[in-house]
């Protein structure tokens, strides 16, 4: 079974528990191939915690769950020196923290203190912790995937827009549609009948038996390092890596594309931008069956990738004017070479 089709079946066993949010799991996939970190933003309960529990159960790869709060202390996601002492001696041993793991849910990152977020932060960029003057590496496979709450401001502590640079993607959940809707009901029925079922076998069948189950049907870590691989094996024409560069400029000099732009960009995209948005054209196009990148795959991924790296001025906000509207039109002006 080659990677791609490992990877498709894993998007299609993830699409099976989550209905209506077909949007967040190949941002999710394209997050994972990219070797990149989500910042997901939507309101309570349209399944962005269930999105990433439903990865870490169809992947082989551990899940932790860090709830942020304001209380919350770096340690408290890092690990920290522990002193011990035994037969006579003693040392420090450092006990690793949540952040060890492969698959990272900060929930509701904007309710920490900056210095937790800096914390965070630098695991997702550097790959690695520094406590105690030591530096501890963190997983090859690793993802952070961030969520945000739109509706609740007060005493929370939101990103910097230099640290929201730092995520690959800006991910919207959306509501689902009506019939989405009615599915999902159904859905979580039919799971709860599951689950009670489940417990009634456990409690009459010997403890290892579920275990064993619950590793079938999980796909390899190996998959996504090899779909990595066929990845940066994809050809990217001349025209469309300058296509990527014109469009992240456009952001950056808005003046020579018209007053509209130029009215509501204050700071454009940074250098991430133009990363970000070769590594997710090449993974969605990987993902779409193809060799080669065309621009319908940069204008897909490119309101993820830009709408948290735009600064929009006073006069874009006082008129209502959102980071989408900005992107929309920035695709709308810039052509392909």
């Amino acid at each position: 079974m080659s990677a791609r089709d490992q990877v498709v079946a894993l998007q299609k066993r993830m699409g099976e528990s989550i209905i209506g949010q077909e949007h967040i799991v190949e941002r999710l996939i394209i997050g994972l191939l990219s070797n990149g970190n989500l910042l997901v933003e939507g309101l309570p309960g349209l399944a962005k915690t269930r999105a990433v529990k439903s990865l870490a159960k169809n992947l082989d790869a551990g899940l932790s769950r860090i709830q942020f709060t304001p209380d919350l202390l770096p340690s408290d996601i890092t690990g920290t020196e522990v002193y011990y002492q035994a037969n006579g001696k003693s040392e420090f041993r450092f006990e690793q923290g949540p952040i060890f793991n492969n698959l990272i849910l900060a929930d509701e990152i904007n309710r920490a203190p900056a210095k937790v977020q800096a914390a965070l932060l630098e695991a997702m960029e550097e790959r690695q912790v520094t406590v105690a003057g030591k530096t501890h590496k963190l997983p090859p496979l690793f993802l952070v995937m961030a969520t945000q709450n739109p509706i609740e401001q007060e005493g929370t502590y939101p990103l910097p827009e230099a640290q929201m640079d730092r995520f690959l993607m800006h991910v919207l959940v959306e509501y689902p549609d009506e019939l989405s809707e009615g599915q999902i009901v159904a859905l979580v029925r039919s799971e709860e009948k599951d689950e009670e079922t489940s417990e009634t076998l456990k409690a009459a069948t010997a403890p290892a038996a579920p275990a064993a189950k619950e590793q079938q049907g999980r796909t390899p870590q190996q998959a996504i390092f090899d779909a990595r691989a066929d990845i940066h094996k994809l050809f990217v024409s001349d025209a469309v890596s300058k296509y990527i560069v014109a469009i992240v400029f456009a952001t950056r000099q808005p003046e020579k594309y018209g007053d509209s732009l130029k009215k509501w960009i204050h700071i454009g995209a940074s250098p991430r931008a133009s990363i970000g948005l070769d590594r997710t054209a090449r993974s969605r196009a990987w993902l779409q069956n193809r060799d080669h990148v065309t621009p319908d795959d940069v204008r897909d991924v490119a309101h993820d990738v830009l709408r948290h790296r735009l600064h929009l001025s006073y006069e874009a906000q006082a008129d209502g004017v959102t980071a989408n509207q900005v992107i929309d039109e920035v695709l709308k002006v810039v052509a392909v070479a």
